[in-house]
């Protein structure tokens, strides 16, 4: 891969001037060999297995860092569901799991562990429930864990028994870290066609279509593509739409650079390169920027999911002709807290919770870093994650929810996560009631085109 002197001063203005960054390298490692009869054995194998393989991860992204002068934010490792490793022991609680885990992340200076998950879209496992039931002491007694539940697919319909335990089971988390305001929820996700190979927290997981292991990488430029539209604020739609693409490609470029590299020194695959536009808190690292860029006033008012569907379109077409392997989500992200442009469309008004369900339609995720009211119900929390699990499975994409219902907390109330967490205010809900519909159970079927073979 060959860069000109102009390539590399402009992608040098990108990391200066526009907040380029790596996101995320994502060490996936399978722990299937690790599973015992025995509870205790499989832990002692988990942590010597991750200090063992993922023990120089940080070293080379710090080398890699310095040596081509390119942020890494975070350095990660998603590992086998949890459920899976765990289920051939003799263990009720997986709480110590969790706290392996973390510890090995303490020890190797690990940003996050992804991978505390299970994966019930069609039904729950002794295994799975032993995990559900596990998440909120899990969640509240460690740091770097981050969990994940996938409740539905395009295949197989909604799990609406997950969906109802999870909504209990947020709430739980919430009132466990509520001196944290629920910070524990921040680390928890579920999903719809949960991806295998995503990079970034709270939902990555080693998939078990993946091979023994595998380095991902997950790149951010919300500012770069938004410094490139300023420069053609008359421009037509058309020509819009090859300027984000053509903006895509040169950061997914990059991305590829580091990520081979990094895996070329770990003596691990190269898996894939996840292009999502990931904001920060930072003025100037906004997706909601990007849209008022092409020409809304606010976030959120009318005409922001189409500026939205075509971004994250556009991001897609630009990725997959940088990169051969690109997966994970790949587009851009919208959680609240984490985007300074969507905290102002929160706070002035012109974004609700419905309009955010509506933009999940063509984006890359769901709800995202939403904080909502403490006196939210679990019923409610569970209908909430029903409708977005619906999109997803009707329109064969993944979507997810990452709500956090703030104990004490009421609308317009404000909310510090902290870092790359952000603040928010806490967002209304609807009023009217869920709880018969939630009540029921059972599966939502999946959609006609399921049938597809």
């Amino acid at each position: 891969m060959l860069f000109t002197s102009f390539e590399i001063q402009e992608t040098v203005d990108m990391f200066l001037r526009y907040k380029l960054d790596i996101r995320a390298i994502t060490l996936g490692v399978s722990l299937l060999d690790c599973a015992s009869g025995s509870g205790p054995e499989t832990r002692r194998r988990i942590r010597e297995k991750l200090l063992r393989v993922a023990g120089p991860l940080v070293r080379i992204g710090r080398d890699i860092e310095v040596e081509y002068g390119i942020p890494i934010i975070n350095k990660r490792v998603s590992v086998t569901p949890i459920a899976l490793v765990a289920a051939s022991s003799d263990d009720i609680d997986y709480t110590p799991y969790a706290r392996v885990l973390d510890d090995v992340a303490k020890d190797l200076h690990i940003d996050f562990v992804g991978g505390f998950s299970a994966l019930v879209q069609k039904g729950f496992s002794l295994g799975d429930q032993r995990l559900v039931n596990s998440i909120p002491d899990a969640l509240s007694g460690t740091e770097r864990v981050c969990a994940s539940v996938n409740l539905a697919s395009s295949r197989s319909g909604i799990n609406m028994d997950a969906v109802r335990r999870m909504g209990e089971i947020i709430k739980a988390v919430a009132e466990k870290t509520g001196k944290q305001d629920g910070i524990g929820c921040a680390k928890l996700v579920v999903f719809c066609n949960a991806p295998e190979d995503n990079p970034f927290m709270a939902g990555a997981f080693h998939g078990p279509g993946e091979g023994e292991n595998c380095l991902n990488v997950g790149v951010s430029g919300p500012g770069v593509v938004k410094a490139a539209l300023e420069s053609h604020r008359d421009a037509s739609f058309d020509e819009l739409a090859d300027i984000i693409k053509k903006t895509a490609f040169k950061i997914t470029r990059m991305g590829q650079l580091v990520g081979m590299e990094a895996a070329r020194r770990l003596g691990v695959p190269f898996g894939i390169l996840d292009l999502s536009l990931a904001p920060t808190p930072a003025v100037g690292d906004s997706v909601a920027r990007i849209l008022e860029e092409m020409g809304l006033e606010a976030a959120g008012t009318h005409g922001t999911t189409a500026a939205l569907a075509m971004l994250t379109d556009m991001v897609k077409k630009g990725g997959i002709m940088a990169s051969t392997h690109v997966g994970g989500f790949s587009g851009a992200f919208i959680p609240v807290s984490e985007d300074e442009g969507m905290v102002a469309a929160v706070r002035s008004g012109t974004i609700n919770l419905d309009k955010l369900e509506a933009m999940t339609s063509v984006c890359s995720v769901g709800l995202d870093m939403i904080a909502l009211p403490g006196d939210t119900s679990a019923a409610t929390i569970s209908a909430i994650i029903a409708d977005e699990m619906a999109i997803g499975m009707v329109n064969n994409k993944t979507t997810a929810v990452r709500v956090i219902p703030v104990p004490g907390k009421k609308p317009g109330d404000w909310v510090e996560f902290g870092g790359l967490l952000g603040h928010a205010p806490v967002m209304a809900v609807n009023t009217a009631k869920s709880d018969v519909f939630i009540a029921r159970g059972g599966r939502i079927p999946a959609p006609v085109h399921s049938f597809r073979n």
